[in-house]
């Protein structure tokens, strides 16, 4: 027996001192080896097929009514993990894509680990890949709602894979006939009408000494059919388990098909009370797992602690704590020996059927404190990777690009638009990273730094409101956290950010509860900022209901704290709000107080801005108050200080807004003209500057 064939238990202490956790040349031959075997296809199952393409043109019992179908057609297939459901699917949806030319949709919903997908995550997800947004934080009910809409009048393919009931699929299931959804599930979906489930089994046998073929050539085959059959005999005709032992032959082209045949049988029988269907299947992952060098087995049973499933370069590497291009080489060889699913460019997948088969090696290799360890390798590199993510949409030069620029080369981006399309392609498995991570409690200060970290990296790439439905839900992962570790400074802050996305998505009754609640989570904690913001965010809110008497209590509370505090700028934009309402209110004599209180804050803050709005608003109260004269006096104020306060359109604006007010009120018509020939300029020579900008890389 060679040393790669050595159980890993056995070669765990001298392979680990040979190379000291770095992976040795040995160890690249064979996954090499393995990646360089020939190229794989779809194999048999033409019944399969054909009988469900029949099963769309077949007539439900709306059509036999003489009615058109209410809902969409769903056609069912059904089998254990490793039998080649999902591949059949897949290759299914392929053949019928022209026939729905709005396009094919996927979703998973049921996780590597076995955990059900939150149904909202897949509308919303699915809403999203056509192109709908929702609001934050909308329920799953809204969201089902939103995605029958956005299908409506559509023929699109829906691929539902991993379906563990029919409440998972009747949740999605459009109100459009000319809709197909391809559900794949363990067993049948009770509950769902009008479905006949399509069961797939064993492969046949020139189909699995096919699919042999594909990882070992044909000559193998050609010179022991009879090897080649009763090894698909020893397999079951099991799709899974005949890839893991192709996958093996592959990485040893010496090796004969009898040789894996009897390598198999050879294996001890402890196959426990499973049942007979996964023995086939359990008895070539021995085979394929005992073969891999121990820091290749080591890598692929941490690989279950990937989010979702899905690995790449920088995920396996930081698990295992070897280098990039070790893991690179890793995961090419782990999709050769077919355990694991290539996902796009670089990007692969645990497969289902292994998930639990894996976890039970991890478990029993590893220790706790080892597999931690590793999780948080993985968590921390993922931090790093946001990091250098936001840094790169800073703009060329800034500090924020120097500091990328010194960042390790695996690290780095080449520009914005780059980490752009990183983080979107990325962005489901950093979410699911970051859920798991609060999930399991144990390391919460790596999960709050990368919930920290994923917010500024989506909002410096999409800007707030693009990021709004990605944030309401890290800001709740926040709010766990705070709550679970008694940290009521965060609790108040994740309330607040909440706050703002329910009263941005107008849920202002919602919006108000959280506030309030942030209220007392700050005043329990002590902190005066996060309590002075709770104090004005409820404050506008009763401003959005047009409460103008509560908003101002609220306002005044906020006002107090802020100049305890002395903190002026603050202070400023108080005042403001105070005038702003008390002006709703009619009360034009306490707006005046204000909007005058608001433009002494502004000038000792140096807030130029602020401080040709505060006398563009004194002046109206003036105006607004009977007081005509010192309104016109106000007005010359607010063009003069517009005039330097550094921002054009604000310039723009107020010239206009002084130049009107004088017409009412009798103002020299000359400086009107005047201040109107000033706005017409500027808003001109920023028309000039607004169009296409070129493309850069930065």
């Amino acid at each position: 027996m060679s040393s790669s064939d050595t159980p890993p238990r056995q070669r765990r202490s001298t392979a680990d001192a040979q190379d000291g956790g770095v992976w040795s040349g040995a160890t690249r031959a064979v996954l090499f080896a393995a990646a360089a075997s020939v190229g794989r296809g779809f194999a048999g199952r033409r019944r399969e097929l054909l009988s469900l393409r029949a099963d769309i043109e077949r007539a439900g019992l709306d059509t036999l009514a003489g009615r058109k179908a209410a809902r969409s057609r769903v056609l069912l297939i059904a089998g254990r993990p490793g039998w080649g459901r999902t591949a059949l699917a897949e290759e299914l949806a392929r053949r019928l894509a022209d026939d729905y030319p709005d396009g094919v949709l996927s979703a998973r919903l049921t996780t590597s680990a076995g955990d059900h997908v939150p149904t909202e995550r897949t509308a919303r997800e699915l809403l999203g890949r056509l192109g709908v947004s929702a609001p934050p934080g909308a329920d799953e009910d809204d969201l089902s709602e939103a995605l029958r809409e956005a299908l409506d009048g559509k023929r699109v393919l829906l691929l539902l894979d991993d379906v563990a009931g029919a409440e998972q699929v009747d949740a999605l299931l459009p109100d459009e006939p000319d809709c197909l959804v391809v559900a794949v599930s363990r067993g049948p979906l009770t509950g769902v009408p009008g479905v006949r489930p399509c069961t797939v089994g064993g492969l046949d046998v020139s189909a699995a000494v096919g699919l042999l073929a594909q990882y070992t050539g044909p000559t193998r085959i050609t010179c022991d059919p009879v090897a080649a059959q009763s090894l698909v005999e020893e397999c079951a005709g099991q799709p899974a388990a005949l890839v893991l032992v192709g996958g093996w032959l592959a990485a040893r082209p010496q090796a004969s098909v009898a040789d894996a045949l009897a390598r198999l049988r050879e294996l001890p029988p402890d196959d426990g009370d499973l049942d007979h269907g996964a023995r086939p299947l359990i008895r070539a992952f021995r085979l394929a797992y005992a073969a891999l060098p121990s820091a290749a087995a080591r890598m692929l049973r941490l690989l279950v602690l990937a989010p979702c499933g899905s690995a790449d370069a920088q995920i396996a590497s930081a698990l295992a704590g070897c280098s990039v291009a070790d893991g690179e080489a890793a995961l090419e060889g782990f999709a050769a020996y077919g355990m694991l699913r290539p996902r796009g460019t670089g990007r692969y997948l645990v497969p289902g059927c292994l998930d639990p088969l894996l976890r039970e090696r991890l478990a029993a290799e590893e220790r706790p404190a080892e597999v931690e360890l590793a999780r948080a390798r993985m968590l921390e590199r993922a931090v790093r990777q946001l990091h250098a993510c936001r840094l790169a949409a800073e703009p060329a030069g800034s500090p924020g690009r120097k500091k990328l620029a010194g960042m390790p080369k695996p690290l780095r981006f080449s520009s914005s638009a780059e980490a752009a399309d990183w983080l979107e392609e990325r962005l489901p498995t950093l979410i699911e990273a970051a859920r798991l991570a609060v999930e399991t409690g144990q390391l919460d200060t790596l999960a709050r730094r990368l919930v920290a970290a994923l917010t500024h990296a989506l909002t410096a790439h999409r800007g707030f409101e693009g990021a709004a439905v990605e944030l309401y839900g890290l800001h709740q992962l926040v709010l766990d956290v705070a709550r679970r570790r008694d940290l009521p400074v965060e609790r108040a802050a994740a309330l607040l950010n909440l706050g703002d996305l329910d009263g941005g998505a107008g849920r202002v009754d919602k919006a108000l509860a959280r506030y309030k609640s942030a209220l007392e989570a700050a005043r329990a904690s002590g902190d005066p900022y996060t309590t002075g913001r709770a104090l004005e965010s409820i404050g506008g809110t009763y401003q959005a209901l047009e409460d103008w008497h509560r908003a101002a209590d609220w306002y005044g509370r906020a006002l107090e704290l802020r100049l305890s505090r002395r903190d002026t700028p603050a202070a400023a934009r108080l005042y403001a709000r105070l005038g702003t309402v008390h002006g709703y209110a009619g009360r034009w004599g306490e707006a005046l107080r204000d909007w005058r209180a608001a433009a002494a804050a502004c000038r000792r803050a140096d807030d130029r801005p602020g401080y040709a709005r505060a006398l563009s608003g004194t002046a109206d109260a003036q105006e607004r108050s009977g007081r005509p004269r010192e309104a016109l006096r106000s007005w010359a104020e607010t063009a003069a200080a517009a005039r330097t306060c550094g921002d054009t359109g604000l310039h723009a604006e107020l010239a206009r807004h002084a130049a009107d007010a004088m017409d009412r009120l009798g103002g020299d018509p000359s400086v009107a003209r005047s201040l109107r020939r000033t706005a017409r300029r500027i808003e001109a020579s920023e028309a000039e500057d607004t169009g296409p900008t070129p493309q850069s890389g930065d």
